[in-house]
């Protein structure tokens, strides 16, 4: 009889004293609640004992989900079929992490009193963009080599190197923060986590900001160029055809839009986490919505709908290569012959 009795009292009480079905509600002891969240329900327990102060809406985070979960279909296709196989690596993994986010936060609506639910959102949503940015920049050192390489101050290949190198030096940074924060036994600790993951954050705003600059400079470079008569003279001519089409003005334009939605995202993100999980921008969920789902759903649109295998075709390859002529290809085809696709038959890039 005794046996059975100490068997139903350490059901009740756990490894830290906490007695399980009948929790101390009125306490103010913060060390207290933490060791008690996990056993709360909704409606039992007050919502200020969660780590953020509401409860995500369930028919908004779905349509987010959704609408993610489309988009990396949609690229997932395109990117098989095109084989562009590195920007699809990019954006696959950041599509999955922004899925498994938005899977986090409906997991909060159900239960937001427990830590790996907060974190399933928390983690993901936070470096999903950063392999998004990764994708751009990918694209970027391609759209120079077509364009014309001798009005960038960087080689083409140098874009991706730097600023992919800034982009997992902030995801590195935010991993370690999610990581502290996650196991922090106190606020002091879980502050710690926050205050890491801000400087991956802000390490990716700088990265973007030095991103529009070199950007910018070559634009204007170009532009000048063109204006002095200069431009055609130095232009790769393998990418004549290329150049001439709308679709490649359009892709230059949604690489630009994506860019900056992205770039408004992380700034919206430092703010929101700059006074920690319990400042006001944390625990606005309608601010959320506008400026953390519509902006990557928006620049992950924009480069789907113009995704460079479309626009690059059997030229992504060696525009990443940065191949200038038809001669360092070891060929060198008529512009007929181009036009009628015969660059789809060379197994000398289309395969790799």
């Amino acid at each position: 009889m005794d046996a059975v009795l100490h068997t139903l009292i350490a059901r009740k009480i756990d490894e830290n004293g906490v007695n399980t079905t009948n929790l101390d509600l009125t306490t103010t002891n913060r060390t207290l609640i933490a060791m008690q969240r996990k056993y709360c329900k909704i409606g039992e327990c007050p919502i200020e004992w969660a780590t953020i102060q509401y409860r995500p809406t369930i028919a908004g985070n779905v349509i987010y989900l959704l609408a993610f979960i489309a988009l990396l279909g949609v690229q997932l296709f395109y990117g098989i079929r095109k084989k562009t196989w590195t920007y699809l690596g990019a954006l696959t993994v950041g599509l999955l992490l922004e899925i498994v986010g938005y899977i986090g936060r409906i997991m909060l609506n159900q239960n937001p009193f427990i830590m790996n639910n907060f974190l399933a959102n928390l983690i993901p949503l936070t470096i999903a963009p950063a392999l998004l940015t990764a994708g751009i920049y990918l694209c970027l050192g391609r759209v120079i080599t077509a364009i014309g390489s001798e009005n960038s101050r960087l080689r083409p290949k140098w874009y991706t190197y730097i600023f992919v190198g800034f982009d997992l030096l902030s995801l590195v940074l935010q991993a370690i923060g999610g990581g502290l924060a996650a196991t922090a036994r106190d606020s002091k600790g879980s502050q710690t986590g926050t205050n890491v993951m801000i400087g991956g954050l802000i390490c990716q705003v700088i990265s973007m900001g030095l991103f529009f600059c070199v950007w910018g400079d070559f634009a204007l470079r170009t532009r000048r160029a063109r204006l002095s008569g200069a431009l055609a003279r130095s232009q790769p001519p393998l990418y004549d055809d290329l150049r001439k089409t709308r679709a490649f003005q359009f892709f230059q334009w949604s690489l630009f839009i994506a860019t900056i939605l992205i770039f408004v995202r992380c700034i919206y993100r430092v703010a929101e986490l700059w006074d920690g999980f319990s400042g006001h921008l944390a625990n606005d969920e309608a601010t959320f919505m506008v400026f953390e789902g519509p902006m990557i759903i928006l620049a992950v649109t924009a480069m789907t709908a113009f995704h460079p295998g479309r626009v690059f075709d059997d030229l992504w390859v060696p525009a990443g290569q940065g191949v200038r002529s038809h001669s360092k290809l070891g060929s060198t085809p008529s512009s007929t012959e181009l036009s009628e696709g015969a660059l789809k038959n060379d197994t000398a890039y289309t395969h790799v």
